[in-house]
């Protein structure tokens, strides 16, 4: 006998760029349908008019009357918090956008009611949905490259100039570390382990806003291994993940890498997922050899939609958790601090 199982009734709070997103793919997925959006825009009101379903002015209102089977937080980071504890609130699942909230203390506080309550909190860290990602986690588990040395980590983009004539992306905050690297420093820590503590340099110096334009970080992890990451939105390449995997939504992709793990026994490089590694353990004159892990392409963004499906029918445990996304935030935000302050910044110290 075959069992039916409903499409999960997903309300949506937040209709800008990564909202609509959101909407498409929802609409596109035979498993879910979009419940109803929260926003107060007119453009919002439009779409969700092309769409067939009502907008909102008030999310809670539309919890209450909806009772979603789930539901995606995609405001502004300052409405994180407020709009995560509605749907707790309401016992409703929910998908926060990253980051988790727009303060470590924010996103504690996020995480602890969702625990409390029992109620899921899944963030919006997509990579780790990404068949490259989880091939290279579990290579890493397995043991392929032995105990962990050194990773380095690039993000080098070219943004355009009109992309800085919003005024919030030329303030503090809305810079690449925040809004680009935050998703690196995920993919590292969940290959690499906690991050322990940073150093970091940052420049403004191509723009001359009062955002960064490049950052130099140093990191150390938690095992001990060490590692780089280099960050500016001011110079083309294909050193960047959503290019290098080919899972970006708004530009072509292009063959690359955009991380290199290293370990006693082997390097791997990711996306590409090239394991290299001496023919014998024993002189490093030995030829190196090189084994390709396989990994079939799909949708890193379809595959987190599934997540909060499978969460929302209590099926599956978050990819991504609260907590998980709250580290990320904290890690990013040591980062931010050590380039503020120019010393060594432990994690610990955004943790309380």
């Amino acid at each position: 006998m075959t069992t039916i199982t409903a499409p999960q009734r997903i309300a949506l709070i937040g209709a800008g760029l990564i909202g609509r997103e959101h909407a498409a793919l929802i609409a596109a997925h035979p498993d879910a349908t979009l419940a109803g959006i929260a926003d107060l825009s007119d453009e919002a009101r439009a779409f969700a008019a092309s769409l067939g379903v009502d907008c909102h002015a008030d999310y809670r209102q539309m919890l209450d009357v909806l009772r979603p089977d789930a539901a995606i937080v995609a405001l502004p980071n300052q409405l994180h918090l407020e709009a995560g504890l509605a749907c707790i609130e309401r016992r409703i699942p929910v998908l926060v956008e990253k980051p988790i909230a727009d303060t470590v203390a924010a996103a504690m506080r996020l995480v602890a009611a969702g625990e409390a309550a029992g109620v899921p909190i899944l963030v919006g860290h997509h990579r780790r949905h990404s068949p490259d990602i989880r091939e290279a986690h579990h290579a890493i588990g397995r043991g392929d490259l032995g105990p962990l040395v050194a990773v380095a980590g690039l993000c080098l983009i070219r943004k355009h100039d009109r992309y800085f004539d919003v005024d919030w992306r030329r303030r503090a905050g809305g810079g690449p570390l925040l809004i680009n690297a935050i998703h690196d420093v995920d993919c590292l820590r969940h290959l690499c382990g906690e991050i322990d503590r940073v150093q970091a340099f940052g420049s403004s110096a191509v723009r001359g806003l009062e955002v960064e334009d490049t950052v130099a970080v140093s990191l150390r992890f938690a095992s001990g291994a060490l590692g780089t990451f280099l960050l500016t939105d001011a110079a083309p390449s294909p050193y960047f993940w959503e290019t290098a995997s080919a899972q970006a939504l708004y530009f072509p992709g292009q063959p690359g890498d955009a991380y290199v793990v290293s370990g006693r026994r082997a390097t791997l490089a990711v996306p590409s997922l090239d394991l290299w590694r001496h023919d014998s353990d024993g002189d490093w004159r030995d030829p190196l050899v090189r084994r390709h892990l396989h990994a079939a392409h799909a949708s890193c963004y379809v595959a987190q939609l599934e997540n909060l499906i499978a969460v929302a029918r209590g099926t599956a445990a978050p990819v991504v958790s609260g907590r998980e996304g709250a580290m990320t935030l904290a890690a990013t935000l040591a980062i931010a601090r050590a380039m503020a302050e120019e010393r060594t910044v432990r994690v610990a110290e955004l943790l309380g």
